[in-house]
């Protein structure tokens, strides 16, 4: 308890120079872009119609209680690194290096799969015939394109997800807009009645998980809290505004999907192109439309990897600059101030993987699933220590400023707590076993080796750092 509460009152460390470039409009743009994510509408579309009862469902009891937590953390303990940060005051450094690692190993991880379906969705516009080892060169190309954007300086790479954002938001108004003129003229592909929209039991449960997982990434931003102008004033502002776009956005999507493509036809990997197809139809303009507009998604793509890559790099850097994780993840940019060593390391670990898994995958459909389970897995893991932190904060921290305050009593963020850490857990389960089915180890096997490598090699990393510090004297 002692070493816990001397985290909790430590000095902050001195500054680094970095710049302060983020304002309201560009946190709220970066949350939108982060959590909005293209890559998995269709999977979560693909639950049937019952998807819209658990997104609603999943906004009341998760997102909602998770934006409120995450606010109080970002402005009460705004400091870069957010995330390692917040563990670290509640729990001491070691744990959040281990979670550190998980959130910024989950984004190399996860990079290969969100590649996986660009590379896919170019093949379908411009090069149908395009064999596995072909996506797969393009999915390598565009690893390392972000790792070049995100070693730019803040103060331009944040236009990247500003206009990703902006992109994404325009894609599903379309599909939305588009939906409700194609179900006029020609119905509606599926059963969209209110007792088929009820939550159901069954094997959608598989698909489940990515809903919660589609509204990660509110602490994002805070990785970038020493570059934020105000963010006692503008992290409160832009998780609020930000959540009622995306929460719009998403269900405008998945409504829109529903529409126009049958649950049996709508692809995890040509979802969203399918449908632009169906509701604007088979003319030349049309076909002109989806392409403008795929071609947005591709770039939605690339957005949301850089939004995460800057959020995560910068986290495991801090988490370097503490001697917690090796130090070769806290070298910046002479200039910049970026993390550039961990974004190299972050295109080399995307690029290793999305090459083996290449081995093992019978088509880009069967890459994507297990890439995106496999990286969704571990990172979930990270907040399973997040919202316990913010309980134990509002104990051992009570007295700290808190510019923005969760409402109501220790019982209700208790309560908050609790059901946000239910929805991760469930998530983490539900990615390779549905309640009710037995498991396909066929496909279960490789995600948890993968898991489990990934936990054993931040143990080794942990304890690279720790004789890197007793090598230092510190």
């Amino acid at each position: 308890m002692a070493i816990q509460e001397a985290a909790v009152q430590a000095p902050a460390k001195k500054d680094k120079g970095f710049k302060k470039v983020m304002r309201g409009l560009d946190m709220t743009l970066f949350t939108v872009c982060a959590i909005l994510v293209m890559d998995t509408l269709a999977p979560s579309a693909a639950i049937g119609p019952a998807s819209i009862s658990w997104w609603l469902i999943t906004l009341v009891l998760f997102f909602i209680p998770y934006g409120l937590i995450t606010a109080e953390l970002g402005t009460t303990y705004p400091e870069q690194g957010g995330l390692y940060i917040w563990v670290k005051k509640a729990f001491g450094e070691k744990w959040a290096a281990r979670t550190t690692w998980l959130y910024w190993i989950n984004v190399a991880l996860w990079m290969p799969s969100v590649y996986v379906l660009f590379a896919g969705m170019f093949a379908q516009l411009f090069a149908p015939e395009m064999g596995l080892w072909g996506q797969i060169a393009i999915g390598v190309v565009m690893t390392w394109i972000t790792v070049g954007i995100g070693i730019m300086s803040l103060e331009t790479s944040k236009w990247v997800p500003n206009i990703g954002a902006i992109f994404k938001a325009l894609i599903m108004v379309v599909i939305g807009v588009a939906a409700f003129i194609f179900a006029g003229k020609n119905g509606v592909a599926n059963d969209l009645s209110f007792s088929s929209i009820l939550p159901t039991w069954d094997a959608g449960l598989f698909f489940l998980p990515v809903i919660v997982y589609n509204f990660m990434g509110f602490e994002l931003m805070s990785g970038a809290g020493g570059e934020m102008e105000n963010p006692g004033r503008d992290i409160p502002k832009a998780i609020i505004t930000a959540g009622l776009l995306i929460t719009v956005f998403y269900l405008l999507g998945t409504v829109g999907m529903l529409m126009a493509v049958p649950v049996e036809d709508l692809g995890l990997v040509e979802g969203i192109i399918d449908t632009l197809r169906v509701l604007l139809g088979e003319s030349q303009a049309a076909n002109i439309a989806v392409t403008v507009l795929g071609i947005g998604a591709l770039y939605s793509f690339l957005a949301n990897m850089v939004t995460w890559t800057m959020g995560a790099n910068r986290t495991a850097a801090e988490a370097s600059s503490d001697n917690e994780l090796p130090r070769i993840f806290g070298k910046l940019h002479a200039q910049y101030k970026t993390p550039v060593s961990a974004f190299i390391i972050t295109g080399v670990v995307s690029t290793v993987v999305i090459v083996l898994y290449g081995f093992m995958a019978g088509s880009a459909e069967d890459l994507f699933w297990t890439l995106f389970a496999f990286s969704s897995m571990v990172f979930l893991m990270p907040y399973l220590a997040l919202f316990p932190a913010f309980l134990k904060l509002r104990r051992t921290d009570a007295n700290a400023e808190r510019p923005y305050r969760v409402p109501g009593g220790k019982t209700f963020a208790s309560i908050l707590v609790v059901i946000c850490e239910i929805f991760i857990i469930q998530g983490i389960v539900f990615f390779i076993w549905v309640p009710g089915e037995p498991i396909d180890w066929s496909f279960a096997a490789p995600v948890l080796i993968g898991v489990v490598l990934t936990l054993i090699v931040g143990e080794v990393l942990l304890n690279v750092a720790a004789k890197e510090k007793i090598a230092n004297g510190q």
